[in-house]
């Protein structure tokens, strides 16, 4: 086991492998095992480009005897940081099979957190996309670098420069690759977290490869399947539950989409008779709007699944009669808990709940401030520990202390309860997160960066309900002096290195900020104090 990772005990690890559960996998196998099987057939689709198995495979193959070439060594720590592109999935197979471990970025992250995800990490290469969408990541990685002794190695999707090495080059006759541990990590994914910079999370072969084939079971995923990425590959959502890899596995086509708008995905699922894809609820929000007036053809999809954030019922509601398939919903964590709606429950339970446990191993309590379990039915916090549940953060020992209970329940911070039949219902968060159309963002992070523009007293961020996001983010400010304006403090936060998707939605301007009687910022009385604001501009225009 990689060192900063904390194992499995003995007893629950034993119990997994005897239940073949844990079956001794490692992800770079799975695709070698797909590809003997389905080696002509289609395995990823990227506008034009249409990439077989095999081709997949000896990509893969060839790309991890050049990552060897420049020097970089199992056990080593690479950010990757793309786009929707066939590179994502190679490179990401090149690195499992040298025994190299993937550090996903979200291609909006800047400097703040890749240069933290480097060091924490100890990184030795950043994976990087060259410019995307206006922004040149190149100048960001020489940033970075400065800042990151480890990081030695940048190489860009989109051209060369200096230093920075041009992925395409990233090529050499395959070669004998040492043998992975199926319990070690095999790569990492980020937390979405309280804290203002990510945790890490460590994903082992045998974890990740169990939920996969547990997730791709429950839909039912075969050689017949079409899976539409929407949402960022970085995401757990988007790449193992079953996603990518799930259809991988099951012989089925990725088709990869570059933007999540309407008249991009239905074009691609008319086109590509996409069979199954993943979306947040504000995503689906407006698939449903604009298949009001679109003429696309969407009769082949049988399945949306549906997580990320709250799914209010009125939407779920139309999913079926509108899109014409199968809705699932999904709760889940990055961490590993997966809940879910099966096909052919009841609709009440889609339409309310988010389903059963994944796995018949995964335990789940629901307790109250005392730690005890809450009767039945009542909301509490949800911990849960199971066969696919990180059991530590990676470098993170004191913040290990207090997300997990001694007997290695991990805290998840949400507040849920448990119908009669066992389903879960997510009922809010005790972490101040909020959830911005599927993206978490940490308050205290951006309230930290607030408080270092000019004039500002005193800051405190919330979430604002909102029917299409789930939630914006409305920053109060306690100013001396002028008041900045919105645009203003977004370019200061930009500057800052701060991500696009956490910038505020709105700002509002207070003398002071309501307290507790424990004298902490009552966050529950802005919101309604920005939930008052809201309706009383929306009188107005009416």
């Amino acid at each position: 086991m990689l060192e900063g990772c904390t194992p499995w005990p003995a007893d629950p690890a034993r119990r997994y492998r005897e239940a073949l559960l844990w079956r001794g996998e490692t992800l770079g196998t799975l695709l070698r095992t797909a590809a003997a099987e389905y080696g002509d057939a289609i395995a990823l689709v990227h506008g034009d480009r249409r990439i077989t198995y095999a081709e997949l495979d000896r990509w893969a193959d060839r790309m991890a005897a050049g990552f060897a070439r420049y020097g970089i060594s199992p056990g080593d720590r690479v950010v990757v940081q793309l786009p929707n592109v066939p590179e994502f999935v190679a490179v990401c197979f090149a690195l499992f099979r040298l025994g190299a471990k993937p550090v996903f970025a979200l291609t909006a992250h800047r400097s703040q957190e890749i240069g933290h995800l480097c060091r924490i990490t100890g990184a030795v290469a950043y994976v990087l996309p060259g410019v995307h969408r206006g922004f040149d990541h190149r100048v960001l990685a020489k940033e970075v670098r400065s800042g990151a002794p480890s990081l030695r190695l940048l190489f860009s999707l989109s051209g060369k420069g200096g230093d920075v090495i041009d992925l395409s080059t990233v090529d050499a006759e395959p070669v004998e690759l040492p043998g992975q541990d199926p319990s070690d990590a095999a790569f990492f994914l980020l937390s979405g977290g309280t804290t203002a910079l990510p945790k890490v999370i460590p994903r082992t072969h045998d974890d990740y490869a169990y939920q996969i084939r547990a997730t791709s079971a429950v839909l039912g995923m075969s050689t017949s399947d079409v899976y539409l990425a929407v949402l960022p590959l970085e995401f757990n959502f988007t790449w193992g539950c079953p996603g990518v890899l799930g259809t991988l596995v099951s012989g089925g086509t990725v088709v990869l989409a570059d933007d999540p708008t309407a008249d991009d995905c239905f074009a691609l699922i008319s086109r590509e008779r996409v069979t199954v894809t993943s979306v947040v609820p504000s995503i689906a929000q407006l698939w449903l709007e604009a298949a009001e007036w679109s003429e696309a053809d969407l009769s082949s999809l049988r399945v949306v699944q549906i997580g990320g954030a709250k799914l209010q019922r009125s939407v779920a509601e139309r999913i079926t009669p509108v899109l014409g398939c199968e809705l699932q919903q999904v709760f889940g964590m990055a961490e590993g808990l997966l809940t879910l709606t099966r096909l052919g429950d009841a609709p009440e339970v889609v339409l309310g709940t988010q389903g059963r446990p994944l796995s018949e191993e995964d335990e789940i309590r629901i307790v109250g401030p005392d730690d005890r379990d809450v009767a039945d039915g009542e909301i509490g916090e949800l911990l849960t520990r199971g066969p696919y549940t990180l059991r530590g953060y990676y470098r993170a020992p004191e913040h290990n202390a207090i997300a997990f209970t001694e007997d290695g329940f991990y805290r998840s911070g949400d507040l849920a309860r448990l119908t009669a039949d066992g389903d879960l219902v997510i009922e809010g968060r005790i972490k101040d997160v909020i959830i911005r159309g599927g993206d978490k963002i940490s308050a205290a992070e951006v309230e930290g960066h607030l408080l270092g523009y000019p004039g500002v007293l005193r800051a405190a961020v919330v979430g604002v309900p909102d029917d299409l996001l789930g939630e914006r983010t409305c920053a109060y400010l306690v100013v001396a002096g002028e008041r900045p304006s919105l645009p203003d403090l977004k370019r200061a936060l930009h500057d800052c290195g701060l991500a696009g998707y956490k910038l505020p939605d709105r700002v509002e301007f207070v003398d002071e900020l309501p307290v507790t009687p424990l004298g902490k910022v009552d966050k529950v009385a802005l919101v309604r104090l920005a939930e008052r604001s809201r309706l009383s501009v929306t009188n107005r225009k009416g």
